[in-house]
């Protein structure tokens, strides 16, 4: 069995990687740590879990993590950069959910987050989680760094586009839309009932922190810089990613199989039947991306419809996902859920 910590356990993406990895058949749960709510069990704040998890919260320092195979760090940016590596040296490989590790330019890292990075040398190391990309070297990996959950929908939806070189590099669109649970389990107005029910707003639009992350992935897929407008918007639903995508060809492929080759044998990329409009609620729960390709009015602009859960395969799925790659087990372990509907 595989001793799993997780550092950060009452926010949202804490409480699925708890809802998920209960059911884990290769996973004990050792810790669980929040600071606030050291010795409260988890079930009586997520009574979701009754039956399935009986850890309570304990404090950081009272958890011994360094006993564990994995670390998940479900916490804010610049915490895990704090503790990384200490785990390390202990033999315990790292997840990190947040942002500590995904930006190898640490200047423009240090810039986006407003602080100091830590230990700068761990970020060359990290492993960029996404498996559909970097699947041999998680394998080999201690240190991942998880992706963040509108790049996941953004770079799965253009990454087949550009690594066959179909479109110009440098005019890529995203406009793409979250459920409020992707700001957080935290008191802020914007996402308060009356605020964000019967509403719908763009936010972020002059740069947004996920930008950089974004255009590493594509850059690394193109073999070059690319340029990318990225506009996220907040809409009144709980979870779902909806990625609207566009480019433009520069030269005739079957758009269909480009897709469809790309992410053969892909368990969690789902290339929908042309004509297909994927919806949000196809994936409420899951760790599936579901995705379709148009070409309107067989023009030159390509469109690329990706959507994902923002809480699974935007955060909690793909880094349990990650972790059975890691510990070479078989990557759906622990994530064969259907999506919820309706």
């Amino acid at each position: 069995m595989i001793k799993v910590g997780i550092v950060g356990g009452t926010g949202y993406t804490g409480v699925e990687l708890l809802r998920l990895l209960a059911r884990h058949p290769q996973v004990a749960l050792q810790a669980i740590t929040s600071r606030a709510d050291a010795g409260m069990p988890v079930s009586q704040m997520f009574p979701s879990l009754r039956g399935q998890v009986d850890l309570a919260f304990c404090h950081p320092d009272a958890a011994n993590l360094d006993q564990c195979d994995v670390v998940f760090f479900a916490t804010p940016n610049g915490i895990a950069m704090q503790q990384t590596r200490a785990l390390l040296d202990a033999g315990v490989k790292v997840i990190d959910l947040a942002a500590d590790f995904r930006i190898k330019d640490i200047s423009e890292w240090e810039k986006l987050y407003g602080m100091r990075h830590a230990c700068p040398d761990l970020v060359a190391e990290a492993v960029y989680g996404l498996p559909e990309v970097n699947r041999a070297q998680i394998k080999q990996a201690r240190l991942v760094a998880n992706p963040g959950c509108y790049p996941t929908a953004v770079q799965l939806g253009f990454i087949p586009l550009l690594e066959a070189g179909l479109v110009e590099a440098g005019s890529l669109i995203a406009d793409a839309k979250s459920g409020v649970s992707g700001a957080g389990r935290k008191a802020e107005v914007a996402t308060l009932f009356a605020e964000a029910t019967d509403n719908f707003k763009a936010y972020g639009v002059g740069g947004h922190r996920h930008l950089p992350e974004i255009r590493q992935g594509l850059a690394r897929a193109t073999g070059n810089e690319v340029g990318l407008t990225f506009v996220p918007h907040l809409t009144p639903m709980i979870r779902g990613i909806h990625a609207t995508l566009y480019a433009r060809l520069n030269k005739e492929a079957d758009l269909q199989a480009v897709f469809e080759q790309r992410y053969a044998g892909e368990a969690f990329v789902d290339v929908m039947p042309a004509g297909s409009m994927p919806e949000t609620r196809s994936v409420r729960g899951s760790n599936h991306c579901r995705i379709a390709v148009h070409r309107p009015q067989g023009g030159d602009t390509v469109v690329v419809l990706s959507v994902i859960d923002n809480l699974v395969k935007g955060a909690a799925g793909q880094a349990i996902q990650n972790m059975n790659i890691m510990f070479g087990l078989a990557e759906g372990s622990g994530l064969h859920v259907v999506p919820l509907l309706p």
